[in-house]
């Protein structure tokens, strides 16, 4: 795990990246900002009340934001019409909504929120304000998940609750960029219970449509399925029940067929399994937006900061 956090911060020194804080009314908040702010290596910026945020850490208090009407305006227009300057301004109110507009508007390269709100009102912010990228119809969820020199990437684990085919090879291609974004050249298996056909539903033909579009999308990428979990990290198993297959045993990347599945999945590996879960870490955004647990710790916010500068430098 040192390691990987090594290599995030050897490839930051220099690169002059912030992230966004909202929560700033929350100790652990304050806690991950001043680690971060005495390492130097990012510039956390934490929005609240001055009177409560330590001296010397970036903070804003969005009442007395010099260039709030220029953040009003930017909403509104980004809005399309949806809201008035006055119904802006009130929203504006909002930490998520501020904090996202600092994002949008280019004060800040990135966002980590979470610790007090629900992942609806920290991902809908960003979904309103920066929105997908061109050919990308959804965000996705995805954990990286870490144990000793073991990385692997597990999605999607936190938003889409009924991935369809397409929604599936989006998640694929997506979650391939995150695992090459931190060290790992992904291998990508399209998980089911079913390997190559030996079984047949509804469920399994969902898989198998979304492997051949994921192929499509993203040729170059090795992706694999239907696959089982055992044909997917054990070789043996996959030279027996996937012969030929681009992916032999040596999957780093898992997509779920559905959140339930996903969700169990990340938890099994992380309480039984012994890994690290780090994230949600949200695909497809213009510019990255991240979710903490309310349940996290101030680690947990140090850490999915640095994951957050990671991805805004890619």
């Amino acid at each position: 795990m040192a390691d990987l956090f090594q290599e995030i911060k050897d490839k930051l020194r220099g690169a002059n990246i912030s992230i966004v804080l909202p929560e700033g009314n929350d100790e652990r908040i304050i806690a991950a900002a001043l680690k971060l702010q005495k390492e130097g290596i990012i510039t956390p910026i934490v929005i609240g009340s001055e009177k409560e945020v330590p001296s010397n850490l970036t903070v804003i208090n969005p009442e007395t934001f010099e260039e709030m009407d220029e953040l009003v305006e930017a909403f509104v227009e980004r809005r399309k019409g949806k809201v008035t300057s006055e119904e802006a301004r009130e929203i504006l109110k909002n930490v998520n909504y501020f904090g996202t507009m600092l994002v949008y508007t280019m004060r800040a390269n990135g966002l980590v929120s979470g610790a007090v709100h629900t992942t609806a009102e920290t991902v809908r912010p960003a979904l309103q304000i920066i929105k997908t990228k061109p050919g990308i119809s959804k965000t996705s969820g995805a954990f990286l998940m870490v144990k000793d020199e073991l990385r692997y990437v597990f999605a999607d684990c936190a938003i889409t609750i009924a991935p369809t085919s397409e929604d599936l090879a989006e998640i694929a291609v997506e979650s391939a960029k995150t695992a090459a974004a931190f060290g790992i050249k992904p291998k990508v298996s399209m998980l089911s219970f079913s390997t190559k056909g030996s079984a047949q539903s509804k469920e399994t033909e969902k898989v198998v449509q979304a492997t051949k579009l994921a192929k499509q999308l993203s040729p170059e990428i090795a992706i694999e399925g239907e696959l089982q979990f055992d044909a997917s990290i054990v070789p043996a198993i996959a030279a027996k029940k996937a012969p030929g297959a681009v992916v032999q045993g040596d999957a780093n990347v898992f997509v779920f067929p559905s959140l339930e599945a996903g969700n169990i999945g990340y938890k099994i590996a992380e309480r039984l399994g012994g890994f690290e879960a780090i994230g949600p870490i949200l695909q497809g955004l213009y510019a990255p937006v991240n979710d903490l647990s309310r349940g996290c710790s101030a680690e947990d916010v140090y850490k999915l900061s640095y994951i957050t500068a990671a991805q805004a430098l890619e």
